[in-house]
């Protein structure tokens, strides 16, 4: 299904000459389809039928139905030659997606930016490749600036991506967009950052890179590809990168400003700059931002302690009030809980299991990540899961709830990290151990740096509140007795 949509949207041959497309999956060595026909597939077994090994002659009648006469293979040769360009009717459908949708409103700096990358798709060269490297802040509005600039640059005619590592932004976004939480004709709009490995050099117009910040070098699953800096570049006329170096939260993360200029360089490309300096979460406080930089100890600044007028933010003593108080806000779908990655997925494999146990207060959670998937934050009734920092990155919510784990601990007046702390089914450090044999005092500093970014990560997605447990009670009494004072007129 996946395979007819993408050739109806962005094969040229097949609009213009009309060319119809049935799909289907003949899975030649099943023989027991029970799972894979199960009623809650049908809407996508009812545009691609399926037959198993024992449904031949189904089979060749569905052929017989389809296909009447040979032409000698001119069909296949006009597809197999027509060019990589979005249609138009799928390019006017994502423009009014856009048209009136209060989500995606760009303001202030994000339309210089807009403006930028337009003028720069409109000077396309090619075997010439430009980059825009885009720096902004949670809350500068990286997601939705990228997402106009997908749909402005397909109704220029131009084959453009919108790319992420994190499954979620895509998910979510495409689900904001089209209004569906179901796959659909728009969903090779949105791909991984995996997908350009041996792509050829300069085949999209322009890739849109949201969360450069995660990109790795090379793919989780099957190690392929060198590094995905070098590969989007290269795949690219025009590659928009969305930077924010403070949320690289696992060690595979590699998206830096400095990487990106080595492969600009690599590949010869115009590069150029910007910046969202504006944010507009966190009721527009950039001095919670900084406060919380400051309190995290990611850098220095001016806002030791916190404006309570300023943002939402209170420190619960007990997680179940916490999530209580969670699901009472979330009276418009817009209040989650999440949480550091410091208990093991359990649920994975035993689905009545609990995840997340906090002792004394006879906390329990699931983690959201068997169920819902991507789309978790989206979902009505998912405010009794709890989200993780691989659910939620590129995303926000009205409250979040954030459960502080034993990663993050208060000593000797000063925030500490421990690594030890995290799950054994996280990723995020893996190779920890291997590393303190080999440089001890390079691998703390980098596991240090991507804890205190998790949780700054996990801290700003609330547009309007951010309500937290700690886990080590230390830190939480200190949370509160600096947030509850009020700066000195």
């Amino acid at each position: 299904m996946s395979y007819g949509q993408l050739l109806r949207g962005f094969n040229t041959a097949v609009v213009e000459h009309r060319i119809a497309l049935q799909p289907c999956a003949y899975l030649h060595n099943c023989t027991d389809g029970s799972g894979i026909t199960d009623a809650r597939y049908r809407p996508y077994i009812d545009q691609a039928p399926v037959f198993l090994r024992h449904d031949n002659a189904a089979m060749a009648a569905f052929l017989r139905r389809c296909l009447v006469v040979g032409d000698r293979g001119h069909t296949i040769e006009r597809i197999r030659d027509g060019k990589p360009k979005p249609s138009q009717q799928l390019a006017d459908a994502v423009e009014r997606m856009l048209k009136g949708n209060v989500e995606f409103v760009l303001i202030d700096d994000q339309k210089v930016v807009y403006e930028k990358a337009l003028a720069l798709a409109r000077r396309l060269q090619k075997g010439r490749h430009c980059v825009l490297l885009v720096r902004g802040g949670p809350g500068t509005g990286k997601s939705v600036l990228a997402v106009n600039l997908l749909a402005r640059l397909l109704g220029m005619g131009l084959n453009a991506r919108y790319v992420s590592k994190n499954a979620a932004p895509r998910a979510v976004y495409r689900a904001k967009l089209t209004g569906s939480l179901q796959k659909g004709e728009y969903d090779n709009l949105f791909c991984g950052s995996a997908c350009f490995v041996g792509c050829p050099e300069g085949f999209y117009d322009a890739l849109i890179v949201d969360e450069s910040h995660r990109l790795m070098t090379k793919t989780i699953y099957d190690k392929q590809g060198e590094n995905q800096v070098k590969e989007i570049i290269h795949a690219s006329k025009l590659a928009v990168f969305f930077l924010d170096e403070d949320q690289r939260v696992t060690f595979d993360d590699i998206g830096s400003t400095a990487e990106i200029e080595k492969w600009s360089q690599f590949h010869e490309a115009e590069l150029h700059r910007d910046v969202l300096p504006s944010q507009f979460r966190c009721c527009g406080s950039d001095g919670y931002l900084a406060w919380l930089d400051s309190t995290l100890g990611i850098r220095a600044t001016a806002n030791e302690q916190l404006d309570p007028a300023g943002y939402d933010f209170r420190v619960f003593d007990d997680p179940v009030e916490l999530h209580e108080a969670i699901r009472q806000a979330n009276h418009a779908n817009q209040a989650r809980m999440v949480a550091g990655y410091c208990w093991n997925w359990a649920s994975k494999y035993h689905p009545n299991a609990w995840d997340i146990t906090i002792e004394p207060w006879g906390y329990r959670a699931r983690w959201n990540l068997s169920k819902d998937g991507s789309v978790w934050i989206m979902k009505p009734g998912t405010v009794e899961e709890v989200g993780c920092i691989h659910t939620c990155q590129g995303l926000e919510l009205e409250t979040i709830g954030v459960i502080i784990g034993p990663d993050l601990a208060y000593r000797d007046g000063q925030v500490v990290t421990v690594p030890t702390a995290r799950a054994r089914t996280d990723q995020s450090l893996k190779g920890y151990k291997v590393g303190l044999k080999r440089d001890p005092q390079a691998i703390r500093l980098k596991a240090d740096a991507i804890i205190r970014n998790t949780y700054r990560t996990l801290m700003s997605r609330g547009t309007k509140a951010c309500w937290v447990f700690a886990c080590d009670t230390e830190l939480g009494a200190w949370l509160k007795q600096i947030s509850e004072k009020t700066t000195d007129p």
